[in-house]
């Protein structure tokens, strides 16, 4: 799948985003080479999302993506076809670095929420898996 070696949950990474904090409140920040283990290509926001509903349910073969909850939280189910994991985001201050070649998809949004996803390349629809069999067989290659 990758160059890196074979995907895995565990390489998924809860990464804390620098936050500066006075009396008028706080900031937190991303800065290509310090924050992410990637250079931001592209940067958009899921919200309105109905209750009930979920959101993702795919992986990318290329593209690495960093999600926040700004506002509200979610969890994150991920799966390598070996294990499965599942992350709650409910910080703005904290994010979560996704690698390709993992399954994701995104559920439990609470009322308001805004999800904030940094990733590492422009959209490109042949970069997606969104099938989980095709994926599963990809991922065995």
């Amino acid at each position: 799948m990758g160059k890196d070696g074979d995907p895995s949950v565990g390489d998924c990474k809860i990464l804390h985003v620098p936050k500066v904090e006075d009396r008028r409140g706080s900031l937190s920040f991303v800065e290509n080479g310090s924050t992410l283990p990637f250079d931001v290509a592209r940067v958009f926001h899921i919200y309105d999302i109905p209750g009930g509903k979920s959101r993702g349910q795919h992986a990318h073969r290329e593209c690495h993506e960093f999600l926040i909850a700004a506002s509200g939280s979610f969890r994150v189910h991920l799966d390598d076809t070996r294990q499965t994991r599942t992350v709650e985001l409910r910080r703005p201050d904290y994010g979560l670095h996704l690698r390709p070649g993992i399954w994701a998809g995104e559920k439990d949004f609470s009322s308001g929420v805004v999800c904030l996803v940094l990733t590492s390349h422009p959209y490109d629809e042949k970069d997606y898996i969104r099938d989980y069999a095709k994926y599963k067989k990809i991922i065995k290659q």
